[in-house]
């Protein structure tokens, strides 16, 4: 171990041990494939970076030096095709080890990364190539998404190269996959044929394994994705190489990850940035192992299997995914060597926390980030989590709350979290978003990064998620946010999923609506919208009851799974309208 993080980094704890300062010092040229892949390769050849595997059975354990050899051959594959500085390439590799490879060789030859998920539709994947003009597309063969691809190349004029992923698995049985594990068969399954496209695994084995450093800044464009809105075309968020040092951060102070053994584990597929997040920078930046298991649909007794076979000792997954864990009896596997939870991507909701310390032991430590940023505020190691909080800003930002004229809030007033810039760009903060001005100085104005999400700060510094901004319901006077009422209703049995919105009201301008998914076992009646509602009024404030209950069999969500509260109140304000023109209102 060569404690390679502090290379970058300088840090401050206080008198109880618990982390206060935090600043990134590195030089122009760094670079994260060859800095720090390359970097343990060469002084520990042999320390695990990963252990793979998937439903079909293949498993792979991959060093630092195999991460380094098959970055080299991948780097040298898409090099000769033309693919270097300033290039976009959109990868769309599900779970797949490759996704690995691929992402350290393109940071070797100074190109942009764009991570995709392989749920993209033809229309989706349309205004990503040409908004970005994508050079190359590398592609998993699994699914349809070959499919989707060739339906639009022809309306892409920026995409010289269709590249074909195969990254096993999918529709093998075990006794087809089994004989692919360990050190010798990596890539050994070719792509099939398919007119237009190049063979990823075929051509990165026949590549040389040794690649010459090529000069590239820290400040170069890196990475890009494509952020879900809720409404209109996602925007592109543009990250500079400075982006994957910040998540030591994210590796080290929150999901608490060492280099003396064991083994993390984020579920994400590397479609999201969570991905980047938690099975990669941070992680590897701390000579840590990351675990990733190349699943289709998430099913939470295989992953709980599989964190007792692989003896997982860090966790970080979504609420919802702790919740269906918890739901499939935690009790029935022996987690011992789980010492650290973390939880993002969705606010946590108290009943949860506690459900979940009852059952292993851990507290969850929550935390709070945007594709636009790395962790912003977080519940920091050797704190004291409080159920439900996102907890305190990390050192290395100045993070704040500003009322909407731009005035900082007073302890328990909501605002909107913001971050200072009046000193420059800090690591981990977007560049811009990519071709877009007018998007950039709206987000980015008055020497702040303006989030769109709303919190209060609590005396003790602690922040609480409201909502996002255009989500918050004006109802009589008073402001209410989405999730505290979607946290009450979850605590009901009956409620499985919920999104809360307003909905027009002559009287209050908003009432507040929840859109209920029920739990099986539940069925929608009059008596269970009472029931609802007044568990609402006796947990909470009564002026945040849902007046009206509307019970459906899914969400709508974007394509990474965030519920769509826009489509909600788009589909209550289109009825409304109907409603007035029918009445002859309007």
């Amino acid at each position: 171990m060569q404690n390679l993080h502090k290379t970058y980094v300088a840090e401050l704890y206080d008198s109880d041990g618990v982390l206060s300062d935090f600043s990134l010092t590195y030089p122009d040229r760094f670079n994260f494939g060859y800095d720090v892949v390359d970097r343990i390769a060469d002084t520990e050849p042999d320390r695990l970076a990963m252990i793979w595997t998937n439903p079909e059975g293949e498993e792979h354990h991959f060093t630092f030096e195999d991460i380094k050899v098959w970055s080299n051959r991948t780097a040298n594959f898409l090099a000769s095709l033309g693919i270097g500085k300033g290039d976009p390439v959109m990868v769309i590799a599900r779970r797949h080890y490759q996704f690995w490879f691929i992402a350290i060789a393109l940071h070797k030859l100074g190109a942009i990364m764009i991570p995709a998920t392989f749920m993209l539709k033809e229309h989706d994947l349309e205004y990503r190539i040409n908004a970005s003009s994508t050079k190359a597309i590398i592609a998993t063969n699994a699914g349809d998404i070959a499919d989707t691809v060739d339906n639009v190349a022809s309306k892409c004029p920026s995409l010289e190269y269709k590249i074909l992923l195969n990254g096993g698995g999918a529709g093998l049985a075990l006794d087809d996959q089994s004989h692919l594990s360990g050190p010798d068969h990596v890539c050994e399954l070719d792509a099939p044929e398919r007119d237009g496209w190049l063979d990823f695994n075929k051509s990165v084995r026949e590549a040389d394994e040794s690649f010459t450093r090529i000069a590239t800044s820290v400040h170069d464009p890196f990475l890009l994705y494509f952020s879900s809105g809720t409404t209109g075309n996602p925007k592109m968020v543009l990250h500079d190489g400075s982006y994957a040092l910040a998540h030591i951060v994210t590796a080290k102070h929150w999901h608490n990850v060492t280099s003396d053994g064991g083994a993390h584990l984020t579920i994400a597929d590397t479609g999201w940035g969570k991905a980047v997040w938690g099975k990669l920078y941070g992680q590897w930046l701390m000579e840590a192992c990351v675990f990733t298991y190349d699943f289709d649909r998430f099913n939470a007794d295989d992953i709980l299997a599989l964190m007792e076979k692989y003896g997982i000792t860090t966790l970080c997954c979504p609420p919802t995914m702790y919740r269906l864990m918890a739901a499939a009896g935690i009790e029935k596997y022996d987690l011992s060597k789980l010492v650290y939870s973390t939880t993002a991507g969705e606010a946590l909701n108290p009943d949860l926390f506690e459900m979940w310390k009852e059952a292993t032991g851990l507290e969850m430590y929550e935390g709070f980030g945007q594709t636009e940023t790395v962790l912003s505020i977080f519940n920091v190691i050797g704190s004291k989590p409080r159920a439900g909080s996102m907890g305190k800003p990390s050192p290395h930002l100045s993070v704040d709350l500003h009322t909407e004229d731009g005035r900082p809030c007073n302890r328990g007033q909501t605002g909107e979290i913001v971050i200072d810039m009046r000193s420059g760009k800090p690591e981990g903060i977007m560049t811009c978003y990519y071709r877009d001005e007018e998007r950039t100085e709206r987000a980015i104005r008055d020497g702040f990064y303006h989030t769109g999400d709303l919190a209060w700060v609590d005396e003790d510094g602690y922040y609480w998620y409201v909502g996002r901004n255009d989500d918050v319901i004006k109802s009589s006077g008073y402001r209410i946010g989405p999730f505290e009422v979607e946290s009450v209703l979850l605590e009901h049995d009956a409620v499985k999923e919920c999104a809360v919105t307003g909905v027009p009201d002559d009287v209050r301008g908003y009432a507040v609506k929840a859109t209920i998914v029920l739990a099986d076992g539940f069925e929608p009646s009059d008596e269970l919208t009472k029931e609802l509602q007044t568990h609402v009024k006796t947990t909470t404030a009564p002026y945040k009851y849902p007046r009206i209950i509307d019970y459906v069999d899914e969400l709508p969500k974007t394509v990474n799974g965030k519920i769509r509260r826009g489509a909600i109140r788009e589909a209550d304000e289109q009825k409304a309208r109907e409603a007035q023109a029918a009445s002859g209102l309007v």
